[in-house]
């Protein structure tokens, strides 16, 4: 839950609630009455995966002879005439 202070209260005070912040408090700033901010901790980052690296998944993926051949005209053809979206409007 949120603690609520006024905004020259927050300032006469910031370096405390920035001590108070980084032990996990949460504060909303008002001015006259009205929310005009909110000071929380920064949401967690994601896990870094350790030890991943490039070319890591060699072995795992398979490329077929000819996955990089032109499309025919045929299929280029298909390709740029068909619908850019499926709905129904």
């Amino acid at each position: 839950m949120s603690t609520v202070i006024e905004a020259h209260e927050a300032q006469d005070r910031f370096q405390e609630l920035l001590e108070r912040v980084e032990r996990g408090e949460e504060f909303v700033i008002e001015r006259e009455g009205r929310e005009v901010a909110t000071i929380r901790p920064p949401a967690e980052p994601a896990p870094r995966r350790r030890n991943v690296r490039f070319g890591t998944a060699r072995g795992m993926i398979e490329l077929l002879p000819g996955w990089d051949d032109p499309m025919t005209e045929e299929e280029l053809a298909e390709w740029y005439d068909a619908p850019l979206s499926t709905d129904d409007d």
